[in-house]
């Protein structure tokens, strides 16, 4: 038996008024998952172990069998592997975010969606002002920064203070004062710099400064192939899943237009999943675009989002006929 499976993340929710008191994934329209429930199998497990911050690093990892307590060391660390980081033993990455900070509040996690060349110039910047660390941009406004020799320090995820101010919530012990010269640092350079100006000039929330968070020492995982006896392919846009992925001896699928974000090509998610499956045991689709809706607060987005997975899995069931368990 071969087997796909397709994550959506972030889609569960709590039922809103808006919805009249239905949540996002009851109120969207489902008929290939509707098909599942009625055809299929349908359970519940636990993603977020106890004691744990509920997150897509965390889920994944245990949707595949990761305990993370045995395992997860830092969203960084994984999201290393995927940018083709190298760690030594002592170096800590850390996720690095590229955020709108105003008037000491956290206006956006993301930089309005910033892209990624447009990071890029904004890194190269920074690298040259704190040569100490290692900075390497990746896709939008995820990032990474990486200190040798680190100690680790307790962070807050940017996008769980939106809004908020963010004097409470900066970095604390071990690296912390380093961290915190760092993300000065990065404000003094990005504030008027030309990728900015250009933004403002457009109408666009400029990258005001860095914002580092779930740091971590490298990991080590037995193979997917080890665990489980299948050969296994992950298909995701953003590091995170695919430095779990390479983490687990999993074969990384590249799919053009993957975005990991709302405007991503679910079409072509599908297809390169049917592809994989004819030479790999097990395929994980991952969809980022209900999490990222969820986080901007968008509840017409985040309906699409989950129905635009729905059809992600109505393209997979269509394609087989009891060969593949999805």
């Amino acid at each position: 038996m071969k087997y796909i499976v397709v994550l959506g993340d972030g889609m569960a929710d709590e039922p809103l008024a808006e919805l009249g008191e239905k949540t996002p994934l009851e109120h969207a329209r489902t008929p290939n998952m509707d098909r599942m429930a009625r055809e299929g199998a349908c359970g519940m497990l636990r993603t977020i172990p106890d004691g744990y911050e509920a997150g897509s690093d965390i889920a994944n990892m245990a949707v595949l069998g990761y305990a993370p307590e045995n395992y997860y060391t830092g969203r960084g660390p994984l999201e290393a592997l995927s940018m083709g980081v190298d760690l030594a033993p002592d170096d800590i990455a850390y996720r690095c975010n590229l955020v709108t900070i105003e008037d000491d509040r956290m206006a956006d996690f993301s930089a309005g969606h910033i892209s990624s060349d447009e990071g890029k110039d904004l890194f190269a910047a920074l690298q040259q002002e704190i040569p100490d660390v290692l900075l390497k941009a990746g896709v939008s406004y995820r990032n990474l920064l990486v200190i040798h020799g680190g100690k680790g320090s307790a962070t807050t995820p940017p996008h769980d203070i939106v809004g908020q101010e963010i004097t409470s919530c900066l970095p604390t012990g071990g690296d912390a004062d380093l961290l915190f010269r760092c993300m000065e640092t990065s404000r003094q350079a990005f504030d008027r710099h030309p990728v900015n100006l250009a933004r403002i000039r457009a109408g666009k929330r400029p990258a005001t400064a860095i914002w580092p968070w779930s740091g971590g020492h490298k990991p080590a995982f037995p193979s997917f192939e080890q665990k489980y006896g299948k050969r296994g392919g992950i298909i995701s846009a953003v590091d995170l899943l695919n430095g779990i992925g390479r983490c687990a001896g999993m074969e990384v699928i590249s799919v053009p237009g993957a975005t990991g974000y709302l405007d991503t090509d679910y079409d072509a998610k599908a297809r390169y999943a049917l592809d994989a499956i004819k030479r790999l045991d097990f395929v994980y689709v991952h969809i980022e675009a209900p999490d990222e809706a969820g986080h901007l607060g968008s509840i017409e987005e985040k309906v699409k989002a989950i129905e635009r997975v729905d059809g992600v899995v109505g393209t997979i069931l269509d394609a087989f006929d009891g060969v593949v368990a999805v």
